[in-house]
């Protein structure tokens, strides 16, 4: 017994000389590690998509943060939940321009759920100028990705509120 306690003893300094060269079992996997991965700049996919448990635990500010930095670095996942961050002014403004916006670079980036969003914006005429063809037949490569509410919404004749039945209306009156 006192002989391991004398290992024990011995091995305490090589531990904390071990600090100096780094950190011992460092937080890896927590949100906030990943946050400030991105922070730093490592964009990773699993990086990136701790901005979804991040806006999911109410930290809006970190997870736009997290999202903003991955979808510019060309992340369509995190380009269409930056759209949903300015549709509802999670940690920044409302801005449907802004929203709309990204939602048509996630679709241009070959993201079903990008394609829908766009699709429906052209539908409204919200943050981009109506285009009910150009709407439809977004909403159409995002229904051949096999996007199964692409698939309703161009089951349903187009029909918006088939994607968004509990949406408030007010928000998507036309812009312009």
């Amino acid at each position: 017994m006192i002989r391991n306690l004398a290992l024990v003893a011995a091995l305490l300094p090589a531990a904390a000389a071990a600090d100096e060269l780094g950190t011992l079992n460092p937080d890896e996997m927590s949100l906030e590690r990943m946050h400030e991965n991105v922070r730093r700049g490592q964009t990773d996919m699993m990086s990136c998509a701790a901005g979804y448990g991040l806006t999911k635990q109410g930290t809006h500010a970190p997870a736009r943060e997290t999202f903003e930095a991955c979808a510019e670095a060309g992340y369509p996942g995190a380009m269409t939940w930056m759209g949903h961050m300015d549709q509802n002014g999670l940690a920044g403004s409302y801005d449907p321009h802004r929203a709309a916006d990204w939602n048509r670079r996630a679709a241009e980036a070959g993201d079903p759920v990008g394609q829908l969003n766009h699709g429906l914006d052209l539908l409204r005429g919200w943050g981009t100028a109506r285009d009910e063809a150009a709407g439809r037949a977004m909403i159409d490569r995002a229904a051949e990705a096999g996007l199964a509410t692409a698939e309703r919404v161009r089951d349903a004749g187009y029909d918006p509120e088939e994607a968004t039945p509990d949406a408030d209306s007010w928000r998507y009156a036309p812009l312009f």
